[in-house]
Parts: structure tokens; sequence; C-alpha cells
């Protein structure tokens, strides 16, 4: 019996108008380009602007465009999964205001919150609809808009987080392309390290958490920079190890864009050439569940049927994990 894999044939992106420079940000926060630059690889972000814009409109300009370009009719979507730990409401879930947006009505639709590693955790559970023949087109959307939990006097965060996204189709294969491994894994201790405090059910929303400045992202940036090297690195050595994978037969590593020096680090430590490691956190920071598939979207061009690529990612949680794919078109 062939065996079915869940391959992504087409992604899409989408930022926000306005660039948030790091001379801007000189304006408003005690900070420099250059001490910017040297500490994490930034120079610019997206920020999305106007009164009652939410991540679903990243998600839904993320999805026109796939659609599109992928000539797909939104009747024949049967699943719509967003990772985001910026949704527009608590509830109804943001997959479902952006399929109402463009028209998606024969899908169930559900978020996924798992900070920076949201969309890696998405794709596998989208992949796993696919494989297992319930499926034939599975949408899978990361984006977030970090601007909404950042506090702009903070310069140890401000400078770090973008708002943007993107988003994948999936469909069944049986040529061998597609996704054919995976390792994801957590752990709770990092809770303390980097969180959003308040706006939960432990912390209502109240006048005295707003006052304390308590729904803002904090980082104690130490720990999460040597978890994430340490948690990153070893699910890329254990995928390529399990899949008998030398650093030849891969064509790309696209990691998270968390922090420059963390993409270096990781690679440094798999053994990967910086010239098969996308990067382009200059251009967004770190937008959490939409770096991976900005990334394939800035990629598309240069990517062939049959590549092997890495993804790989580390978010709040502690959340990471590595998935081997099989480029297919």
């Amino acid at each position: 019996m062939t065996k079915i894999r869940a391959a992504i044939t087409g992604v899409n992106a989408w930022v926000p108008e306005y660039v948030l420079t790091n001379k801007e940000l000189e304006t408003m926060v005690e900070t420099t380009d250059e001490w910017i630059t040297t500490r994490t690889g930034i120079k610019t972000r997206h920020i999305l602007k106007g009164e009652g814009q939410g991540v679903s409109v990243i998600g839904t300009k993320a999805v026109q465009g796939l659609l599109e370009k992928t000539n797909t009719d939104p009747s024949e979507i049967e699943l719509v999964i967003f990772a985001t730990v910026t949704p527009d409401m608590l509830f109804p879930d943001t997959a479902n205001l952006v399929a109402d947006a463009v028209g998606i009505k024969n899908a169930f639709c559900y978020d996924i919150s798992a900070a920076c590693s949201g969309f890696l955790y998405a794709l596998t559970t989208g992949a796993r609809f696919i494989e297992s023949g319930a499926h034939k087109k599975v949408l899978v959307i990361g984006a977030d808009k970090m601007s909404s939990i950042i506090d702009y006097t903070d310069r140890t965060t401000c400078v770090i987080f973008g708002d943007g996204g993107g988003a994948v189709l999936l469909e069944p294969s049986t040529d061998g392309d597609g996704i054919i491994d995976a390792i994801h894994r957590s752990d709770g201790v990092g809770a303390q390290y980097l969180y959003q405090k308040a706006g939960g059910s432990r912390y209502p929303a109240s006048h005295e958490t707003v006052d304390q400045r308590a729904h803002y992202v904090y980082q104690n940036g130490r720990p999460v920079f040597k978890a994430a090297v340490t948690g990153m690195s070893n699910v890329v050595t254990q995928v390529m190890e399990r899949n008998h994978l030398s650093i030849d037969d891969i064509s790309w590593l696209v990691p998270h864009q968390a922090n420059k020096r963390i993409i270096e680090t990781v690679a440094r430590q798999a053994d990967f050439p910086m010239e098969k490691v996308m990067v382009n956190i200059h251009k967004y920071g770190n937008t959490t569940a939409g770096t991976l598939p900005l990334c394939l979207h800035d990629w598309e061009s240069q990517l062939n049927k049959g590549d092997n690529i890495i993804l790989t990612a580390f978010g709040g949680g502690f959340t990471w994990g590595a998935i081997y794919l099989k480029w297919a078109y």
C-alpha cells in the first residue's frame, strides 16, 4: 500500500505596511540601532496599525493570497488550524474568523497556542489529518500581532518582536514528498522565563493588572537563549540521525527567527553552514508563530521539488521541535 504523506503544495505570507525601524525605536526607548543590530540582528519589523485590527487581518491576507495562487476554491478546504498567541479574542477562535472572511464554509477550524513553536505544532497536527485519509485539503496558518502585547517602554522586548505571518496548504502526496518525520518537546519549567502574566484565568484583566503592566510579554533572556540553542540543535540532530541524513543531504535549515545569535549558534552546533540557513529576522523581527511560513514564502522561488528541508522552532512554555520534509513542488 502506498504511503500517504502530507505535502505543502502552496505557501503565502503577509506583513503589515507600517515599518518600525531601529531609528524610530531610538526615539521611543533608551536604545540604539547598533545595540539592537549587534544583539539581535534586527533592523526593521512590521506593525499592524488601526483600531480593531487583530491578527485575523494577517491570517486573512495570507490565506486569500494562498487560495488564489494555488487556484483553490474555499469550499474545498476541510480544516483550518491557526497557530497564534495573539488571537483576536479568547473566543471564538481566530481560525473561524479567518475562514468566514475568506468564504470557507465546509471546514472545522481551531487555534493552537504554543508560542513560537505554534506553526510547527500546527503543521504536524494538520499533517495527521491528511495522512489518515480523513481530509484532502488542510490550511495551516502561523501569525501573530505581537505589538498588541509588547511594552514599548521595555527595551529588552520591544526591539525584538514584530507582526506578520503566513499560511500553507497541505494535500496528500504518494510520490515520497511531504512531511516525513517530526520531533516535538515541551517543558513547563520554562514558564517562569517567558510569559504574559495577566489576561488568563489565573490573573483576569483588572485595573490592578493593567496598572502593573502585566498584560505584556515578560522575558528573562539568558535562560531562554540557552534553552533555545540546546533544544533546537538537539532535535535537529536527532531528526537527521534517525532519518540517516547528512548535512550534504539537506538543502535548507529553517529555524525560528528569534535572534540572529541564536540562529547562528544553533547552526554551528548542528554543523550547518550559514549559506544553508534561512535568515530574514533583519526584516521582520520575531513574529512568533509567523516566522517559519515567512521564511518559506521568502525562499519559495529557491526551493525545488524533492529538496530536503528541516524546520525547527523554540518558544515560551518551553516548547520546541523539528520537522523533516521533502519539498513537493
